[in-house]
């Protein structure tokens, strides 16, 4: 016989068995989790929901019905017939032309001086800072309604009416946009700025090559923002301007709805395209967009 004996083999572990404590817990956290989902869906269909159907809306001819029930987002037979008919009723390209210039101007100004006022308030000393931004901040519960005839006296005065620059005048620049720069360049480190001025930058070098440049992802909300708000302003557009060669989008498809209200296809058209360009600039910037938000949650 061998020295060495055989062990006997090892009986395996037996399998542990989940108590009626764990199984519950699995069940409550699988049920949460479901929940979510459930949640996030019916908030995905209220949001995109009335997008979807616009969009499937403009795409439909003549021969379909657009309020069957339930209804049917996929055409039979897509078209973009509608489209076309749109440019036919209305001056859209000019429209469109108005718009761009409105919302780019406004969207640069609010760039510009919402950074250089963000700046001013965060970074430079003196007398009355916070009471000037505190009162600042309290015109943001002032509706536009409340000051809409102020302004108004103020456009004529300057001889702004009938013009793209008087559409322009009330967004030019927004107490939003001095908020979120001034939030973003009180996050800048004090060293970094003391060593520009270490290096002989004045402070318009601080904020131009130092301070400006940090904030990209800021600047990125603020574009978006002033680009959305000018984009869709009806009510100021609707007031300012008489010619309908200056009419903006938004008040040009007004006469769209109510010259076609009994096709909806054409009005769904128009609002397609409305929200297009917002559409696009999001996704040009979405990334400084994201770094800004994300900006902004670290600090808060």
């Amino acid at each position: 016989m061998s020295a060495t004996t055989r062990q006997p083999p090892k009986a395996g572990r037996p399998r542990s068995v989940a108590s009626p404590a764990q199984r519950g817990t699995k069940a409550r956290v699988a049920a949460g989790i479901g929940g979510r989902y459930v949640l996030l869906l019916v908030v995905l269909a209220v949001t995109v929901g009335p997008f979807a159907w616009q969009v499937s809306t403009s795409l439909k001819g003549l021969g379909e019905n657009i309020f069957a029930f339930p209804p049917q987002l996929v055409p039979d037979e897509p078209t973009l017939r509608n489209y076309a008919r749109v440019a036919e009723a209305i001056p859209l390209w000019r429209y469109l032309g108005n718009s761009t210039i409105v919302a780019t101007a406004v969207t640069l100004t609010n760039c510009l001086f919402g950074a250089m006022a963000g700046y001013a308030l965060a970074r430079m000393r003196f007398r009355g800072r916070n009471a000037l931004f505190a009162a600042m901040i309290a015109t943001l519960i002032i509706p536009f309604e409340v000051i809409m005839i102020s302004v108004f006296l103020v456009t004529r005065g300057l001889g702004l009416i009938n013009t793209l620059a008087g559409a322009m005048l009330p967004l030019a620049i927004s107490v939003l946009s001095i908020f979120i720069m001034r939030q973003a360049f009180l996050a800048l480190p004090r060293e970094v700025e003391e060593a520009a001025r270490v290096d002989g930058a004045g402070e318009w070098q601080t904020f131009w090559r130092i301070g400006l440049p940090s904030v990209r992802g800021s600047l990125a909300v603020v574009a978006i923002f002033s680009f959305m708000f000018a984009w869709d302003d009806f009510l100021w557009p609707l007031i300012v301007l008489r010619d309908p060669q200056n009419f903006t989008l938004t008040v040009g498809l007004v006469f769209l709805e109510n010259q076609f209200s009994a096709d909806q296809r054409l009005v769904a058209a128009g609002t397609v395209i409305s929200i297009i360009p917002v559409l696009a600039l999001f996704v040009f910037l979405q990334r400084q967009f994201f770094r800004g938000v994300g900006q902004a949650a670290v600090k808060g």
